[in-house]
């Protein structure tokens, strides 16, 4: 009779942790406690618009750096363990047909600084530990941007490790001289990748001629061509779209306006901007999606997340096979110093970007709803 007692107690202990695990899929990669997420959303609202068969689906986020261990390893994640910073929004990531974010910084174990730093407790160098690559293929990352200002922050051996870190795990990469473009089939669909910054060693972005035949070669030969650019002077003063040349300490950074049409124009069919670290204006262009900034999305260490700074989208996107957006969604997410991402119940970043579109864009014919939906106004 004690030992009957003991299996039914066992059980009523075991139980409800097992069922916690299989309805909460981000929980289960990393082992994270139930306390120590966001749980206010959950993986049922990637399913309230389910997409038909010939449609593609993308999550797009913007600015990834899963720590550093440059100059010491006061800014890695607890535990060591990278998968924790994901574990909230995995699922969104995972659903998708094609996940993409910007991979701010490069992996290496050891080597040297490229660039050199007077006060190195104010050193922006990023140097994400080799050992934490695989976590981006767990969260289910497909397609992450290299062109970036952190990318060559320990050189052509970070840059080099990088790729061949991502080419292992299958991930899709570009915006490299030496490697500017990728390309992958999901469902039937040949999509063309290109990623751009005005950045050493990076496809330059201010290149049009270069933006112009990098296009159209992929388009020739891709049903669908996604371009990355990281654009934009940086920082919680540089959220509007202002239509005009934008530099930052002295670097051109673009005129994102005339980059994303010109990109466009010569067939990319998906506009993604990283760069300026908070988020901006989404629009429409010959039916085709601009996101001119996604922000901070999955950080840790030396990142200011106060305020703008430390909100973000994951853009759900849906798109017809040639291209033209459909519809999508905002899903709304905002990091705590040191960092990681979690669901944010207030969707903040949905009333700065439905100000944002208001006061740059007015001409726009995308509609963002309160409660995240993308659509596009009908006349």
């Amino acid at each position: 009779m004690l030992k009957r007692r003991f299996i039914v107690l066992l059980l009523a202990i075991l139980f409800p942790c097992v069922l916690w695990a299989c309805v909460n899929p981000a929980r289960s990669l990393s082992g994270v406690s139930p306390d120590s997420v966001d749980t206010v959303q959950t993986i049922e609202a990637i399913t309230t618009q389910s997409a038909p068969s010939d449609t593609l689906t993308i999550a797009a986020v913007g600015d990834i750096m899963l720590g550093t261990d440059f100059p010491n390893r006061s800014s890695l994640p607890p535990k060591d363990d990278p998968d924790v910073l994901l574990a909230s929004v995995a699922p969104y990531l995972q659903a998708a047909d094609i996940a993409f974010g910007n991979l701010e910084g490069a992996f290496l174990d050891g080597g040297h600084p490229a660039k050199s730093c007077r006060d190195m407790s104010r050193c922006y160098l990023f140097r994400m530990p080799t050992r934490y690559a695989p976590a981006l293929k767990r969260a289910g990352f497909d397609l992450l941007s290299m062109a970036n200002n952190h990318v060559g922050d320990f050189g052509e051996p970070a840059r080099k490790k990088t790729r061949q870190l991502l080419d292992s795990l299958g991930i899709r990469n570009a915006g490299l001289i030496v490697h500017p473009t990728d390309t992958l089939t999901v469902r039937g669909v040949k999509i063309g990748f290109c990623a751009f910054a005005p950045n050493s060693g990076t496809c330059a972005l201010n290149d049009y001629d270069l933006l112009r035949r990098t296009v159209k070669k992929l388009k020739e030969t891709n049903d669908i061509v996604i371009a990355s650019c990281h654009m934009g002077a940086e920082g919680a003063s540089h959220t509007h779209v202002t239509k005009q040349r934008e530099l930052f300490l002295g670097e051109n950074r673009g005129n994102v306006y005339e980059i994303a049409r010109i990109l466009i124009d010569a067939g990319a069919d998906l506009v993604l901007g990283h760069g300026p670290h908070v988020t901006r204006a989404i629009d429409l262009y010959k039916e085709r999606l601009i996101v001119y900034s996604m922000g901070n999305f999955c950080t840790y260490g030396h990142f200011s997340l106060s305020g703008v700074s430390g909100i973000a989208p994951l853009l759900q996107i849906r798109l017809l096979p040639d291209g033209r957006f459909i519809d999508g969604r905002v899903i709304a997410t905002k990091q705590i110093a040191p960092g990681g991402t979690l669901l944010d119940p207030t969707n903040r970043v949905i009333k700065e970007m439905q100000k944002l579109i208001q006061t740059d864009l007015p001409e726009t014919q995308i509609l963002l709803s309160d409660d995240g939906q993308i659509t596009v106004k009908t006349e």
